[in-house]
């Protein structure tokens, strides 16, 4: 059995089609037959799995409501606690801690609406990478590729979905992280306002530019899962206490009355040529030509890193001190680097994040969507340390982010979609106001209907 679709999976199971557990017995064979092959997941929790889908075929033959994702099998980046087990983060360090005592608020929702987890999966130590490559776990490997990069820091959310091992995911979203792995697997992924979905329970990277999201193969599911996780969480302080602004009835309006542009200038150089035409691909599907630019996007990502490095690197300050030889290298050194960032350094980045955001604020006034590369390539190969993009050679984990760190730097909601080519997947950004998700997923809708972007899952 293979139902890669979270919505279908929902109804089939509600309908009596098909038991939970059936559902859930498959995910978790699929994983089993299939992720020494991509290694995407660091635990998989099979009895507490099944054990969660029995209760759920219980509910439904007692006429009770199972709820929306009744019976549909998840796993989550595996810096999210998860009751029972430690919360790694990708780290060795974290792997000696003792395990979670609850779950993380996400997963505490995505179960109350029935939906199933069945593990935990890998990721860039501590959420500091673009690749992948976890020198405690292992690379995943991008199913469309097998010698390439699945992207990070959530890698093993999104290679998970494009290798249909389960039909959705969590992530989580600093500089890029659900972004770059959706582009180069080929598949949805969403990273909300700064603030719209719950962080508690989520192991932190930098509190001021963390975000937590989805990775689905829909753009249905993907606001299926919005919705079921929007509300307040207290526990989280910086959770926006607005009232939950429901996504799906919204899609079939598409872009009907939106204003669109396409992000030039910072945004239409310094990738490979096939960036571009993915973008041009969907501004021609939407009947855009309007450009705009938003001023000193470059700062932006440069303050992000300054800003990055010196969260990053306080958070970890006593580890870094007590026990450099346990951290991947790569990722210690970046830290040991932030440890070292003048203080007025940092706090200039902040200033000039409230001038960004203001800029980008009024742009806003004059467009409703703005479309952007989500990468400046495809996936690179794994190992793979330089890349010449615009004939200038620079190094590849740095550089996955150049698209998306300056507008993760403002807490905008974007989604990344998949656009159907030749070749290796590409994403293309499409980005809105605060707090207007429901914006950015009718686009996504209207490409995904118009076959212009589509998440397959890869053949085997």
């Amino acid at each position: 059995m293979n139902i890669p679709d979270a919505t279908q999976t929902a109804i089939v199971v509600r309908n009596r089609e098909v038991t939970a557990k059936s559902v859930t017995a498959a995910a978790l064979a699929q994983i089993a037959e299939h992720n020494q092959t991509y290694n995407c997941f660091t635990t998989v929790l099979s009895e507490s799995a099944l054990e969660a889908a029995d209760r759920i075929d219980q509910k439904i033959a007692a006429g009770e409501d199972p709820g929306a994702l009744a019976g549909v099998p998840f796993a989550v980046k595996d810096l999210f606690d998860v009751a029972g087990i430690p919360t790694f983060a990708g780290s060795k360090i974290n792997a000696e801690k003792p395990p979670a005592t609850q779950d993380a608020a996400l997963i505490k929702r995505l179960k109350e609406a029935g939906a199933v987890l069945v593990g935990a999966l890998n990721m860039d130590e501590f959420a500091y990478g673009f690749t992948t490559e976890n020198a405690h776990y292992g690379a995943t490997r991008n199913p469309h590729d097998l010698g390439r990069s699945a992207g990070g820091s959530s890698g093993g959310s999104a290679a998970a979905i494009a290798a249909g091992l389960v039909p959705f995911s969590l992530g989580s979203d600093t500089n890029g992280s659900i972004r770059v792995p959706a582009s180069f697997c080929g598949i949805f992924g969403l990273k909300p306002t700064y603030g719209r979905l719950s962080r508690a329970g989520a192991y932190p990277f930098v509190g001021s530019l963390d975000h937590v999201g989805p990775f689905a193969r829909s753009v249905r599911d993907l606001a299926l899962l919005f919705d079921v996780m929007q509300g307040h969480d207290p526990s989280d302080p910086v959770c926006t206490a607005r009232s939950p602004e429901f996504c799906l009835p919204e899609l079939s309006k598409g872009s009907e009355g939106l204003r669109i542009a396409i992000a030039d200038d910072y945004f239409a150089r310094g990738g490979e040529p096939e960036v571009f035409a993915a973008v041009e691909q969907v501004a021609q599907a939407l009947g855009v030509t309007r450009r705009i630019t938003l001023p000193a996007s470059g700062q932006a990502r440069a303050a992000a890193f300054v800003i990055t490095a010196t969260e990053g690197a306080n958070l970890h300050f006593e580890e870094l001190r007590t026990r450099p030889q346990d951290f991947d290298f790569a990722v210690r050194d970046r830290l040991l680097a932030g440890a070292l960032v003048p203080g007025h350094w940092y706090v200039q980045a902040q200033r000039f994040r409230q001038w960004f955001r203001d800029q980008v604020r009024e742009i806003f006034q004059e467009v409703d969507i703005i479309l952007a590369p989500a990468t400046p390539c495809a996936a690179p190969r794994i190992g793979q340390q330089t890349m010449t993009l615009d004939g200038q050679e620079m190094l590849v984990r740095p550089n996955l982010g150049m698209f998306t760190q300056p507008l993760s730097f403002i807490g905008l909601p974007i989604v990344s979609v998949p656009v159907k080519r030749a070749g290796l997947p590409i994403g293309v950004q499409i980005i809105a106001a605060p707090y207007q998700e429901a914006l950015v997923l009718r686009v996504a809708a209207e490409l995904e209907a118009k076959g212009i972007v589509e998440a397959p899952v890869v053949d085997r």
